[in-house]
């Protein structure tokens, strides 16, 4: 994930075939359209099939989200920053994750693409339902809203400044993790997990480099 250059312009080339390159990339809206109708399906599936309150869909549904949020610090922090020295391992990190780190205002490639995000997706479902049963008809689409949200504030953090005040300590955590250290930052949608384990910047310490949120943004 050191990289002598991060670069500003182009993308990074993740595969020889064009058809494989075509599919690591897509936009924010076409991912929430192809979730959005399977989120609202298996809520209404819960309650109109398998006779969960509305109570109790809306909290599972909730809880969901919650637990993504863990889900993703763990991800971020020790999967997408996982150190190897096997090149076969460095490449699948610099392909999930470390592109992101070289070419940071590659928009296309904040959202895993609608076909690998298809697969794993129904992976992740089936492995909730091993355990879940026909609760993961509930939580599922809330993990995977929680994903969306992510996936969103991504963007939003890379593209826009802060729309409220309050925000504004998430978007400098996640720019000091791009320019200042990797060993930090990992909450992405949230730095509630930052702050439990010691990995949130201190801010009060931590002097914003203008020059370098630029080079971060769209």
């Amino acid at each position: 994930m050191k990289f002598e250059k991060i670069k500003n312009k182009g993308q990074a080339r993740l595969f020889e075939s064009q058809y494989l390159e075509m599919l690591t990339k897509t936009h924010p809206l076409v991912i929430w359209g192809l979730y959005l109708p399977i989120i609202g399906y298996m809520l209404y599936y819960s309650h109109n099939t398998l006779g969960f309150t509305p109570g109790s869909v809306a909290g599972i549904f909730v809880g969901a989200m919650l637990f993504w949020s863990f889900f993703e610090y763990i991800m971020h922090r020790f999967l997408f920053h996982f150190a190897s020295d096997s090149p076969r391992v460095q490449r699948f990190i610099y392909v999930m994750h470390g592109n992101h780190h070289e070419y940071p205002r590659d928009k296309q490639r904040l959202f895993m693409p609608p076909v690998p995000s298809l697969i794993l997706a129904s992976a992740i479902f089936g492995v909730q339902y091993i355990f879940l049963r026909e609760i993961t008809f509930m939580f599922f689409p809330g993990f995977i809203l929680g994903y969306l949200i992510y996936g969103s504030m991504h963007y939003a953090i890379h593209a826009w400044n802060p729309p409220l005040r309050f925000m504004k300590p998430l978007w400098r955590n996640h720019h000091l993790h791009h320019y200042k250290s990797e060993d930090k930052g990992f909450g992405v949608s949230s730095s509630v997990w930052d702050h439990v384990f010691g990995t949130f910047f201190d801010l009060e310490k931590e002097k914003e480099d203008k020059e370098k949120v630029k080079e971060l943004t769209f």
